[in-house]
């Protein structure tokens, strides 16, 4: 008897031994920045596919500030015509006397609190968060050695905005996301006189005449006006790695216009975020829309909508609680509890997984209307959590008579009118239970 005990152990041991020798293994080949060797990364690891709820935001950038318009509002105000233009020459003066540079010192932050996002997001039910790393207008989030001075630890709050947040989650053992839209911010059109005050490639409006084409080194930067195009694709990539670097998120997420970088220094930015997810032995995640990154390795993302039918590849929508806008704008008017969370059930039946946006205001402040839409959302997901949390689809999403409308980005519109005939379904991951979602309200007894 004691020989078998011992000889269970031993091999035990030695089996042991050979997953250890595996996994190192693994990590000293790590990944090269091709398809061949990307496409062996999990697109979608089991843990994204249990969370089902994520949240960001789009604050942060000098776009805050005159909180009008929209998050557009830098290549708008650069523009001849337009309301944006029109606001700003009357609010601040000529884009001559007051530039979108001069919007920096105004965005204080003085309301943020890291430690109050976290536990508002977490309240929601999200298990993942994160800011919008870096827009379209050039200005970084965090502290950053790749984009002095423009970034928030040298100008403005003078504060590592994404490195205090991604901190509070993780103490609250949330997954982090940095989400970015630069690849629009490097300028394309200087040498397209066609192209002038006309094309949306390139973020910042360029015309001669325009402070966007000034040949201030600093302010160069910030309009994305580099000698050349490869040079911007470079700046690109180091930013993106160094926030993998310092910050390690577990999602990169990427706006529209990503396929504006060339190929190869997209994949050279996949491998750098997978191989440091093998090195902190974490499973990673990228996300992008269109066709800007393939699916073998990537998350697709369709903005403000999503799938019509259950897909087998899990998915991602971004869908943001303003009726349209995305940052915080004076008087515009939030979706309700109800709207986001039919809309929510609608992704999840069909094996997708949703990235909700706030709006907060440039002090740092996430008004009153958007937490109590949260605060709804997270009591009805204590309530219903188990039907949505770890669970899969069935073999159909469900039935009902709402019809899918098309979306701007791909796919369906968020926009649909859901009836009380409207019914959904996922079922758990053990296939043991299955839960049915009903469109219309309790009757009262």
């Amino acid at each position: 008897m004691s020989s078998i005990k011992i000889s269970i152990v031993i091999i035990l041991i030695s089996l042991i031994g050979c997953k250890k020798n595996d996994e190192v293994e693994k990590v000293d080949k790590g990944y090269e920045p091709t398809f061949e060797s990307l496409k062996k990364h999990q697109a979608a690891p089991q843990w994204f596919q249990d969370a089902k709820l994520g949240i960001y935001f789009h604050w942060g950038g000098p776009y805050s500030v005159p909180a009008y318009g929209s998050a557009w509002y830098p290549h708008n105000m650069y523009k001849d015509q337009g309301n944006v233009r029109k606001h700003h020459d009357k609010t601040y003066g000529s884009i001559f006397e007051f530039g979108y540079e001069d919007f920096i010192p105004m965005f204080k932050a003085e309301q943020f609190d890291s430690e109050d996002w976290a536990d508002l997001f977490q309240m929601a039910g999200a298990k993942f968060a994160g800011p919008v790393a870096q827009h379209h207008d050039g200005f970084a989030m965090w502290d950053s050695e790749v984009n002095p001075p423009w970034n928030v630890a040298d100008m403005g709050p003078k504060r590592d905005v994404l490195g205090e947040l991604f901190k509070s989650l993780k103490q609250r053992n949330m997954k982090t996301i940095a989400t970015f839209h630069h690849a629009r911010n490097g300028q394309r059109n200087a040498n397209k006189p066609e192209a002038w005050k006309t094309a949306y490639d390139s973020h910042y409006v360029y015309h001669p005449d325009l402070p966007t084409a000034t040949s201030d080194p600093k302010l160069r930067k910030l309009f994305g006006n580099f000698e050349t195009i490869d040079e911007f694709n470079q700046y690109w990539l180091n930013q993106v790695n160094e926030v993998v670097d310092k910050y390690n998120p577990d999602i990169l997420w990427f706006d529209s216009w990503l396929n504006l970088i060339p190929e190869e220094k997209r994949m050279e930015m996949a491998a750098h975020h997978f191989n440091n997810g093998l090195i902190h032995n974490k499973e990673v995640i990228t996300a992008h829309k269109q066709d800007d990154l393939p699916l073998e390795y990537s998350v697709l993302d369709f903005e403000q909508g999503g799938r019509r039918d259950i897909h087998p590849m899990p998915w991602l929508t971004d869908i943001t609680l303003g009726e349209s806008k995305w940052m915080y704008v004076e008087g515009h008017k939030y979706k309700t509890a109800d709207l986001v969370i039919r809309n929510m059930i609608d992704v999840w039946s069909k094996n997708g997984i949703v990235l909700l946006n706030v709006s907060p205001r440039a002090d740092g402040v996430i008004n009153q209307e958007q937490r109590n839409v949260l605060k709804q959302i997270g009591n009805w997901l204590k309530v219903h959590g188990e039907a949505v949390y770890g669970t899969r689809t069935h073999t159909i999403f469900g039935y009902g008579p709402a019809k899918a409308v098309d979306g701007s980005h791909g796919g369906q519109s968020s926009k649909i009118k859901y009836t009380a005939d409207d019914v959904r379904f996922t079922i758990s991951k053990d296939k043991k239970a299955m839960y049915v979602f009903f469109s219309r309200k309790t009757r009262s007894r």
